[in-house]
């Protein structure tokens, strides 16, 4: 019985020290903000429907820190990517991303990196459908990248995009009348 209670005791003591190292590893992860992606938000959106409309979405990359550009110059580089799920009757259209900046590093000058850095916006064309009922709709998404230092990358990683897009009614379309015939009506 007193064996028991020992390995007890051991085991306990164990568990109790595995849950103090994982919490001074994640009050450490809280501390250090790390690479990271940011996104202001987004105002209310405003649609018609059967018109494409253009939605901005601006980001910041954490200071110090970049990220592979959508077009990295290397096939072993993986881009910022930008994947939207949407609600029926509403059409994705292009996304248009920013042009990377150029970069060497310290450790490679002759190779020249396609980052983004500091702020960087990505524009992206929502189509409400002429079968889609107005009203409010919640877009959501992910980004997709992967911040770098000067030293090092880290794990890629995933930040949400969401906003609220609101499709209203297409402008109506001006039906004129013919203009009068000439002759007089009698």
């Amino acid at each position: 019985m007193k064996r028991l209670t020992i390995k007890a005791r051991g085991e306990r003591a164990a568990a109790a020290a595995m849950l103090a190292l994982g919490m001074l590893g994640a009050d450490a992860a809280a501390q250090s903000p790390g690479p990271s992606v940011t996104m202001a938000p987004v105002e209310l959106v405003s649609a018609p429907r059967t018109r494409q409309t253009p939605v901005t979405l601006n980001f910041r990359v954490g200071h110090g820190f970049h990220i592979n550009s959508n077009t990295p110059k290397s096939e072993f580089l993986i881009p910022t990517a930008l994947k939207m799920e949407v609600p029926t009757d509403i059409v994705l259209g292009k996304t248009n991303y920013p042009a990377g900046e150029e970069l060497s590093l310290p450790f490679s000058p002759d190779e020249k990196l396609s980052v983004y850095s500091g702020d960087f916006t990505i524009t992206l064309m929502v189509h409400p459908l002429k079968s889609i009922v107005p009203g409010k709709y919640a877009m959501r998404g992910t980004l997709r990248y992967q911040a770098c230092d000067n030293a090092q990358c880290f794990p890629p990683k995933t930040l949400p995009v969401n906003f609220d897009l609101k499709v209203v009614k297409e402008p109506a379309t001006g039906h004129r009348n013919p203009a009068q015939s000439p002759h007089v009506h009698g």
